[in-house]
C-alpha cells in the first residue's frame, strides 16, 4: 500500500487511531508535554479525538456520505450556493448598518434556535407535504414511492433521536451538577454522562451533511420533494424568528425586504428546480417520480 500523509488519511476519511496520529505528528514528546503543560485545554483534545473517530464511522455507516440525490443538477446547486452566501452577506451587511449591541448578541441564540428547531419542523412538515403528494401522484407511481419512503423515515426518526439524545443528556448533565453539587462522585458522575454526549455530538455533526445535502433522503422517494420542503421549511422558520425575534433592524423598508427576502428568494430557487426537473429531466409532481 503506498505511503499516504495524515492530511491525505483525513481528506479520504480513514481517520487514523489517536496513538498512530500522536507518532506521526512532527512533534518532540518533550514539546507535547510542554504544550500540555502551558495550554492544558489541549488535554480535552486526547478523549475527543477517540470520540469523534467512532462518531464519524458509526455517522458514515448509517448515513453514507457518498448519498446523493436521485438527480443532481449543477445548475441549480451552484445557484444555490450563489443565494446561500448572498443571504448571508446581505444579513451581515443589515446587521452591521442597522444593528444595535443587543442584536448582535442575540445571533448566536437565534442561530442555536434555528439549528433546535429545524429537525422538528422537518419532522412535522414532511409527512404533510409527502401527503400532499401521494394524493396528486399517479396511482401506478404510489407503490414505488411508498417503498422508497420507508428507509427515508428510517433515517428521519434515527437522526431526530440521536438530536433529541443530545438535548436530553445536556440537561442530565445540568441537572446532575446543580443536584450533586459538593458531593465527592459529581466529578463521575459529570464524566459519565459528558462523554455520551460529546460522542453524540459528533454523531450528529458527521450526519447532518448527508441529512442536509438529501433532505433525511426524501430525494429517493420523489426528486422534487426536498425541493417542496425546503420551499415549505423556509416560511415556517421566518415564522419562528418573527415570533420569537421580531422584525429585522432598520428602516420599515428594509425590515420587510429582510423578513420575506431569504423566503421568497428560497421558494424561488425551489420552484426553479422543479421547473428544471420538468423540463430536463422529465420528473413531474403529477407523473414519474424517480428518472
Amino acid at each position: 500500500m503506498p505511503y499516504r500523509s495524515l492530511w491525505q488519511q483525513f481528506r479520504d476519511g480513514d481517520w487514523p487511531p489517536l496513538m498512530e496520529l500522536l507518532r506521526r505528528l512532527p512533534i518532540h514528546g518533550c514539546v507535547w508535554a510542554l504544550l500540555l503543560f502551558c495550554f492544558t485545554p489541549l488535554l480535552l483534545l486526547v478523549p475527543a479525538y477517540p470520540l469523534a473517530r467512532s462518531a464519524r464511522r458509526q455517522a458514515h455507516l448509517r448515513f453514507p456520505p457518498h448519498a446523493r440525490r436521485r438527480i443532481l443538477d449543477p445548475q441549480v446547486t451552484r445557484v444555490q450556493r450563489i443565494r446561500a452566501w448572498a443571504a448571508l452577506t446581505t444579513s451581515l451587511l443589515i446587521l452591521v448598518v442597522y444593528g444595535t449591541t443587543s442584536d448582535f448578541a442575540e445571533v448566536p441564540e437565534q442561530y442555536a434556535l434555528r439549528l433546535a428547531v429545524t429537525p422538528w419542523l422537518l419532522l412535522l412538515t414532511a409527512p404533510l407535504v409527502i401527503l400532499g403528494l401521494f394524493r396528486i401522484a399517479p396511482e401506478v407511481a404510489r407503490p414505488g414511492m411508498r417503498a422508497r419512503l420507508r428507509p427515508a423515515m428510517r433515517s428521519a426518526l434515527m437522526y431526530v433521536a440521536a438530536f433529541t439524545a443530545v438535548l436530553l443528556l445536556f440537561v442530565a448533565i445540568v441537572f446532575a451538577g446543580q443536584s450533586l453539587e459538593n458531593q465527592w462522585f459529581t466529578p463521575l458522575v459529570a464524566l459519565a454522562l459528558t462523554a455520551p454526549e460529546v460522542w453524540t455530538v459528533f454523531f450528529v455533526f458527521f450526519a447532518s451533511a448527508t441529512m442536509v445535502r438529501t433532505v433525511f433522503g426524501t430525494s429517493e422517494v420523489h426528486s422534487a420533494l426536498p425541493a417542496l420542503l425546503t420551499g415549505v421549511l423556509v416560511w415556517e422558520l421566518a415564522a419562528i424568528n418573527l415570533i420569537t425575534d421580531g422584525m429585522p433592524p432598520g428602516p420599515p423598508f428594509i425590515r420587510i425586504c429582510a423578513l420575506i427576502g431569504g423566503p421568497v428568494s428560497v421558494s424561488a430557487v425551489a420552484w426553479w428546480e422543479i421547473d428544471r426537473l420538468r423540463t430536463r429531466y422529465g420528473v413531474t409532481l403529477r407523473g414519474r417520480p424517480v428518472p
